[in-house]
């Protein structure tokens, strides 16, 4: 055997191989090289020497020539084999080969072609400029010219009858993605007219039947009154009651605008309304006045028949219901139905000061309360199933931390500026960010999830049934949400409503981003010596990201490019939202417009997944929580002076927030000491401030009596601001350190490990 290895030695002479490195030579050959232990170095070395003298002796035998030789050539073959099936076993267990074997010549390389979905390595010196850039480059109008003329985009429906089509067609362009699709499907109560009764209103002789309803209003036929309250704000009551007219019983006539459709009919049943018509007044809203309004009187979000809990199978629940649902009819009526009213109403007169002057040319407006009128709603529940769906692209260092970047398909009518734009938009972001992570070697820290919601205009059903459905998991991984409901409204301003940990994210990014105007940036149109005044707005209960962010404490934003000095889309709730009144809102710039919007949603998600530390500032909320303490404290500091309030302290408040803004202080320090390249740092830093938004939700209130539970922006008892309206003192107390023990639950959390805690803040 030492003859065969000493041969075999001598054939080789000093060439090696290695099992695991390729590295190209300069004629293109591919070479294989071995390091060797120097044990194993001085074993060959002694080998070598014996299969020299073994070398020797063979030369001077000729009589052996011919055995030798056959020994040499099955010990070669041995050796070989024994050698490669070594190296196999080696190379497997040190690392899995993905790439094609190479065949080593002497003289040339053979390789195998690449697949054709081959992935090359990414360009890890890709810099933020360059991923912005292409972006850009990627989300054009002539995309959107494409995208927003999609006829199965043109959404001729009512609510979500149509709407399992559509998301079948969404699900296939995220399969198209390459983005592993799902959907989640829910069976909800939905609230339809009832066509073989249809809803009815009757005035002395004159009898109509609106094609508009509100979904969710209490059904039944009442008579009342006709009393004429403007908006229907507390305001407006107050200007009719100051007129002795009584509200009890009465049937309030409400103008479309300033309120939603629930606060009104919310508000009018406080006052002993008995039933509610709302109209859109020609000066509100410049349209036909014939033309028919839809939308829901539901205060509050998701399906109002399982609050709290998710519609997978009713049969797992008791029965319930929303306390959000109005306990009287609400129905919509045409302009040209409330002019008929409004002429025959009677009553004192409007004074022009009060603002209850509307469109209609005709007598003083005069505020009824002496005529009857009866209200007739017939509306049916239906169950229905819904479904959302999804796409992700997976992060590359933490795909447990996700953005939802979301939509909603279904809409009232064509439903074009409300439903079809931000669906293109999702579609849209779904494929440039597709093609960065494919071909540009884009690589997001964490995991962006597209998702195309159902049931939007119910309530943002869909969206808060999928909260609900998972709530113990979403609130630990979901770290932002974005809305691209509503993004295109009009082209000389723009608005948003977001969280405060969301106002720095915004702020750079109009920075950035050109105007729709022609000149400058969207900071400059805005005004960027007042720009959160300018352009940050409240997050109303009808907004699609307050869900997300006032019941699950995930922060949340919306925004819209709209015409200045706009409330509200006019269309919206009626068959004209369409491709011509967009384009008419625009000035002929819609697919500018929604390129723009889209780079922006963009920009904030990329910027959001790509940085090392998440882009929420917690510094914005040290401010917020500031101003909303300090009428607090005032007024507690009145009632102990007064003597109403006993065994309460002014400090209980202040010193929590004290305890925050030296929490913020502990953040921004570990922010400004620590390696933020080294992603257990990172891991730990960026966990205590997507913390924060959740730990301002109270968990002294049940999700299902008070789902709101945020502190500072959610609705009930439990929130600062309602803190300055409880008249009960007991009450007051007992609020007053609650919320303070959340606010400095808030604090403790982020503060980060439990012994850094004691005495810190």
């Amino acid at each position: 055997m030492e003859r065969v290895r000493g041969a075999f030695n001598n054939l080789l002479k000093s060439e090696s191989y290695s099992r695991f490195n390729l590295q190209p030579q300069v004629e293109g050959e591919t070479h294989m090289e071995a390091k060797m232990s120097d044990d194993v170095t001085d074993d060959v070395t002694q080998v070598e020497s014996q299969a020299g003298a073994a070398t020797r002796f063979e030369q001077t035998s000729s009589d052996h020539n011919k055995r030798n030789i056959c020994y040499l050539s099955l010990g070669t073959l041995l050796v070989f084999l024994l050698g490669y099936l070594v190296g196999y076993i080696s190379h497997s267990k040190v690392e899995p080969v993905r790439t094609e074997p190479v065949a080593v010549v002497k003289s040339q390389t053979v390789t195998k072609s690449p697949p054709p979905d081959f992935i090359p390595a990414p360009d890890l010196s890709l810099k933020w400029s360059d991923i912005q850039q292409l972006l850009t480059q990627k989300l054009t109008s002539q995309a959107f010219d494409t995208t927003l003329s999609y006829q199965w985009l043109a959404n001729q429906m009512q609510g979500v009858i149509g709407d399992g089509r559509l998301a079948t067609r969404v699900y296939e362009e995220f399969k198209q993605l390459n983005m592993d699709p799902w959907s989640d499907d829910h069976y909800v109560q939905l609230q339809t007219p009832d066509s073989d009764h249809p809803n009815r209103v009757i005035f002395g002789s004159d009898e109509s039947k609106p094609e508009g309803y509100l979904a969710y209003s209490a059904t039944g036929k009442v008579e009342g009154k006709l009393v004429y309250a403007n908006y229907g704000r507390l305001e407006d009551l107050d200007v009719v009651l100051k007129k002795d007219i009584e509200l009890n019983g009465s049937v309030l006539l409400l103008r479309k605008g300033k309120i939603s459709y629930a606060e009104k009919v919310v508000i009018a049943a406080a006052k002993g309304a008995s039933a509610v018509l709302i109209y859109p007044d020609i000066q509100d809203y410049k349209y036909e006045g014939d033309t028919a309004l839809y939308g829901h009187v539901h205060l509050g979000c998701g399906d109002p028949y399982t609050p709290g809990f998710p519609s997978f199978n009713h049969t797992l629940f008791p029965p319930t219901k929303s306390s959000g649902l109005p306990e009287i009819p609400a129905q919509t009526i045409t302009a040209n139905m409330a002019y008929t009213l409004l002429q025959n109403i009677h009553g004192p007169e409007s004074n022009a000061s009060s603002g209850f002057i509307g469109g209609f040319h005709m007598p003083p407006y005069r505020l009824g309360g002496s005529k009857n009128i009866t209200v007739e709603v017939n509306n049916i529940l239906v169950n229905t199933k819904i479904r959302n769906v999804f796409g992700v692209i997976k992060g590359f260092t933490d795909p447990d931390q996700y953005l939802v970047i979301g939509a909603q398909r279904d809409a009232w009518g064509r439903g074009y500026a409300r439903a079809n734009v931000g669906t293109c938009v999702l579609i849209e972001l779904a494929r440039a960010f597709s093609e960065m992570v494919k071909k540009d070697g884009f690589r997001p820290r964490r995991s962006i999830v597209f998702a195309s919601w159902s049931a939007g205009e119910y309530g943002n059903v869909g969206a808060t049934e999928w909260l609900e459905a998972y709530m113990s998991t979403i609130d630990k991984r979901l770290f932002t949400y974005i809305s691209l409901d509503g993004l295109v409204m009009g082209r000389g301003s723009f608005t948003a409503s977001s969280s405060p940990l969301l106002y720095s994210l915004i702020e750079t990014t109009m920075k950035t981003m050109p105007s729709p105007l022609g000149s400058g940036t969207v900071y400059d149109m805005v005004g960027k010596n007042n720009w959160e005044a300018n352009v940050m707005k409240p997050m109303s209960m009808d907004d699609p990201a307050y869900p997300f962010l006032a019941f699950s404490g995930i922060p949340s934003m919306s925004f819209h490019f709209t015409s200045k000095n706009m409330e509200s889309y006019p269309y919206y709730d009626t068959n004209l939202d369409n491709m011509d009144h967009l384009d008419y809102q625009t000035n002929h710039h819609s697919s500018e417009i929604t390129a723009l919007a889209a780079q922006c949603a963009g920009v904030m998600a990329l910027r959001l997944v790509h940085d090392h530390v998440i882009n929420l500032d917690v510094n914005q909320y040290g401010r917020i929580i500031n101003k909303a303490v300090i009428p607090v404290y005032m007024r507690i500091k009145k009632l102990q002076e007064s003597g109403q309030l006993q065994n309460v302290s002014t400090n209980w408040l202040v010193e929590a927030r004290g305890s925050f803004l030296r929490a913020v202080e502990k953040v921004n320090t570990s922010i400004s000491n620590s390696d933020l390249n080294n992603e257990k740092t990172c891991r730990m830093i960026n966990n205590r401030i997507t913390a924060v938004e959740h730990s301002l939700l109270s968990p002294y209130v049940s999700p299902t009596q008070t789902p709101f539970r945020h502190l500072l922006l959610g609705r009930g008892p439990h929130t600062l601001a309602s803190l300055g309206r409880i008249r009960d003192m007991e009450q007051l107390h007992v609020q007053l350190a609650l919320a303070t023990w959340t606010l400095q639950g808030c604090s403790y959390v982020m503060v980060g490990d439990i012994w850094d805690i004691h005495e810190q803040i």
